[in-house]
Order: C-alpha cells, then sequence, then structure tokens
C-alpha cells in the first residue's frame, strides 16, 4: 500500500514539473494593452526593436484589447501559427507565406513594409566583398578566403534568405570558419562584433545597434535580392479564439495610422525610420 501511495506521489510531482515546464514555454515575451478582446502574436525584430510595442500599445487603447507577443523568428513563427499556437504571426519568408495561405492554415496576407539586409564585417574585410558585384559574388569571396561568417541557423526569414543566397552562389557552406549560432538577430551581430566575423544584418537592427558594433561596418548592400519584405498572416476565421481580433490588427496595421508608425519609428531616437511602409515595399513584393 505504501508502494502505491510512494508511486502516486511521484507520479504526482513528476506531472506538475511537466506541467510548470510546460507552462514556462508557453509564457509569452510581453504583453500589451488590458482590455478583454485577448490574441497573440509571433515575430522577431519588429517585437525585439520595439516596433510592435508601439503599434499594440495604441491598437490595444482603442479597442480595448490585449496582446501576448512571442518572440520568434519567421520559421518558428509560422510553425506556431500552423500549430494554432498563435492568432497572427509578422514574418519575412515569402514563400513559406504563400504556401502556408495555399495549404490553407494561414489567411489575410498583407503587406506591412520592408527593411534590406546588409552585409557586415571587419574594416579590414579580408575576403574584399566591398568589391563585390551582388550578394552571390560577395558570399564566394567570405567562401572562398575561409573569413569566419556567423548564420543564425534558426530556419528565421534571416536564415532562409542566407541560405537563398548560398544557393544562388552554388556552395554549400562548412567548416570552421562557417559559426552557426542559433541564436537571434542581435545577439548574432554581437558576438560577430566581438569575434570579427562576416554577418547578414536586416537595417532595422543595423540602426539600432551599430553603435554597440564598433568592430564592425556595412561592407556590402543595395541588391536587390537583399530587399526584405514583411507581411502579417492570420488564422483562418474561427480557428482560434483570438482570430477575429488578430484580423482587425491586421487591418489596422495596413490603415494609415499604423502605416505611419511604422514609417516613422525610431526616426526621433535614431535619426532615421528603421522601417519601410508598404507603400515603398511595394516594389519589392514578390
Amino acid at each position: 500500500m505504501r508502494r502505491k501511495s510512494l508511486l502516486g506521489v511521484l507520479a504526482l510531482m513528476a506531472c506538475l514539473l511537466w506541467g510548470a515546464a510546460a507552462s514556462a514555454a508557453a509564457k509569452p515575451t510581453a504583453v500589451y494593452g488590458s482590455g478583454a478582446q485577448k490574441f497573440s502574436l509571433a515575430t522577431g525584430s519588429p517585437g525585439e526593436l520595439g516596433l510592435l510595442k508601439v503599434l499594440a500599445e495604441t491598437f490595444c487603447k482603442e479597442n480595448q484589447a490585449q496582446m501576448a507577443w512571442y518572440k520568434a523568428g519567421s520559421g518558428k513563427s509560422l510553425q506556431l501559427l500552423k500549430d494554432k499556437k498563435v492568432d497572427m504571426i509578422m514574418v519575412h519568408a515569402p514563400a513559406a507565406e504563400k504556401q502556408a495561405v495555399k495549404d490553407g492554415w494561414a489567411s489575410k496576407r498583407t503587406l506591412l513594409g520592408s527593411n534590406e539586409f546588409f552585409i557586415v564585417g571587419p574594416a579590414s574585410d579580408p575576403a574584399k566583398i566591398a568589391a563585390a558585384k551582388d550578394a552571390p559574388d560577395a558570399y564566394q569571396r567570405i567562401a572562398a578566403a575561409k573569413a569566419k561568417f556567423f548564420s543564425r541557423g534558426d530556419n528565421s526569414g534571416t536564415h532562409k534568405k542566407e541560405l537563398s543566397i548560398w544557393k544562388k552562389a552554388d556552395l554549400q557552406p562548412q567548416g570552421n570558419w562557417y559559426v552557426v549560432t542559433k541564436d537571434f538577430m542581435t545577439a548574432t551581430l554581437n558576438r560577430a562584433n566581438k569575434e570579427k566575423g562576416y554577418f547578414m544584418v536586416d537595417s532595422s537592427t543595423w540602426v539600432a545597434e551599430k553603435k554597440g558594433v564598433p568592430n564592425l561596418k556595412i561592407l556590402f548592400k543595395g541588391d536587390k535580392l537583399l530587399v526584405n519584405t514583411y507581411h502579417a498572416l492570420c488564422q483562418p476565421a474561427g480557428a482560434t479564439r483570438g482570430a477575429s481580433i488578430a484580423a482587425k490588427f491586421i487591418d489596422f496595421l495596413a490603415s494609415p495610422q499604423g502605416q505611419k508608425i511604422i514609417q516613422d519609428y525610431g526616426k526621433k531616437r535614431y535619426g532615421e525610420g528603421l522601417y519601410n511602409d508598404a507603400a515603398y515595399a511595394k516594389k519589392y513584393d514578390h
């Protein structure tokens, strides 16, 4: 009898511990607003750089809503949407986004704006990428020189873009020079700065963080291949409890009010905006 009781106690403890771990894993990165209409959103740099906070607080105040933000790259965000773990996402992975809509588990794909990617590295530029004719040429030079290059390696939109450039360069990067961090944008940028390596960073993060990474400078930019368009997607109507208010938030993001916030964000603090609006991004949308 005592043995059964002990086993029961142990089983209960295991369940409680598992439940605590599951709750910790499901804990949002931040919560904005305090209204009754609750919804959840997954995204990476717009949340990390503070744009999402401004957008969410403005919308939630006007609509008696509350948003839970989950920090995740584009690949993880898409998976969270597919698994019905969030009501909407803001991502930059066009091919995967279109497939999600085609497959029926995502809807209301809406262009929000854009930034672009810069390839940054040490001023000495050991791979001479400043002279590259395009992004694939820059990557070929880095590989040929076996110069240290940092990859997020996390299936994020940035990682997907990086892989597409290696593919266009007809290369499969490998070796000690190719360092996979499995980390977010700012953390990987800081590591590249510390170890004086190359990294492909989005322009928004660069504007916000460049003062803190003195060992790095922009060495290549301007290829249309490096333009980075952001879209919002949400659950199909009725798929989750917060699907309808999430759809309303997407309408807000595309509205003149939401677009003005996106266009102006960062200007006061950094002297320049961190993102372009949808009107600008439309030239590069595909």
